[in-house]
């Protein structure tokens, strides 16, 4: 079984249920529903058009629910303009879906988890750990926008900037998760800067395309993490590179910045240092101080803080990483590294093995219990 066309697929058949007149709830259910069968008589008898295939079945699902009188006799009108035979013609109906996901009557917070969930494939986890909120209170999110979009016509598409925050999301994700979505992500994005004059949607396309420049060099052969200090610079995308730089001067030239432009610009910064010696760091605290302004987040804050460790020194990033709350995400992370630069040794290498225990990820957790035990090996020596 192919669960990676049953998942290209997805979003395409859910588009042509919702066009057909199907709610957005209620097809999601129809869709779900036929990837289980598709999963339980694929194997034995794959269809030669399983786009066609999945149409049909999760159409036929649709109508089933339709249990009151009137639904009935709308399901009876609609058999007449089931799918015909044959071939499904091809049509990428996903971006389309992310904007329908963002409906006017959805707060920008519920859209972007809605569309995460239905479009996006990621799990309520993975949705709950980039909102940085439990996984019981994503999945009841979740299901209030489902229940307020329930019935709701279509017709009134949300906003590009709730679509950027989805799609920005859904990249990270892909960048660092467990399902790749970091190409998707960037193919959208790419859709929407053909389609919108807007300088934040070319922010957010030089914004990924230099932070996947970098990918090749993030993981060594045996899957483990490579800081971005030790990269093989080499191994970089340099096309990828001088693309969003391109597009980033293009977009900060508007004079309208945003939080994804600035982004964008701490990671050229990053992508022109031909050594990570060579980081102009003083010039990434700067944005940095852009980016807090922008949007106050505690994330940003705490990346500044690493940033001043680096532009001040150590003990001047531990200043800024004192003034944040100790239980976000990655600070006892940080705070490690900085205690490390500052000679610490000790103290680095217990919060190296504190901060592994609570690592999002397997990866970052090997990363970390390495730090740890790099540091306790060469105190006993």
């Amino acid at each position: 079984m192919d669960e990676a066309l049953l998942r290209s697929l997805t979003p395409g058949v859910l588009g042509i249920l919702v066009r057909r007149g199907a709610d957005f709830a209620a097809a999601e259910d129809a869709v779900q529903e036929a990837l289980v069968e598709a999963v339980r008589l694929w194997p034995a008898d794959e269809p030669r058009d399983p786009k066609g295939w999945l149409v049909t079945v999760a159409w036929r699902k649709f109508l089933d629910t339709t249990r009151a009188d009137a639904a009935r006799r709308r399901r009876e009108d609609r058999v007449d303009e089931e799918p015909a035979p044959g071939p499904t013609p091809s049509a990428d109906d996903t971006l389309q879906l992310y904007f329908l996901c963002a409906h006017p009557s959805l707060t920008p917070s519920s859209a972007v988890a809605l569309t995460l969930r239905a479009v996006g494939g990621l799990t309520t986890r993975q949705i709950a750990r980039a909102y940085l909120v439990p996984e019981a209170t994503m999945a009841q999110r979740i299901s209030r926008a489902k229940r307020t979009v329930s019935g709701v016509r279509f017709d009134r598409p949300g906003d590009v900037a709730t679509v950027l925050r989805v799609l920005y999301l859904v990249f990270n994700e892909g960048y660092s998760g467990d399902v790749d979505l970091a190409a998707e992500a960037i193919r959208l994005t790419r859709q929407l800067a053909a389609a919108t004059d807007h300088p934040e949607v070319s922010g957010l396309l030089a914004l990924m395309l230099l932070h996947h420049a970098r990918r090749a060099a993030r993981t060594a052969p045996d899957g483990s993490l490579v800081p971005l200090a030790e990269q093989d610079r080499g191994r970089w995308d340099t096309g990828a590179i001088a693309e969003g730089v391109e597009i980033l001067q293009a977009a900060l030239a508007r004079d309208r910045l945003g939080e994804f432009q600035a982004q964008a610009a701490v990671a050229a910064l990053h992508a022109d240092a031909r050594t990570a010696e060579e980081t102009d760091w003083v010039q990434i605290v700067e944005w940095y101080d852009e980016l807090a302004r922008l949007t106050d987040s505690p994330v940003v804050r705490l990346n500044r803080a690493v940033a001043v460790g680096e532009a001040d020194g150590p003990r001047g990033g531990l200043a800024a990483l004192a003034e944040l709350d100790d239980t976000l995400p990655r600070h006892t992370a940080v705070a490690a590294y900085l205690h490390e630069r500052a000679g610490d040794l000790n103290t680095a290498a217990r919060l190296y093995a504190e901060a592994a225990r609570q690592a999002p990820n397997l990866a970052e957790r090997d990363h970390l219990t390495r730090q740890a035990a790099r540091l306790n090996t060469s105190g006993r020596r």
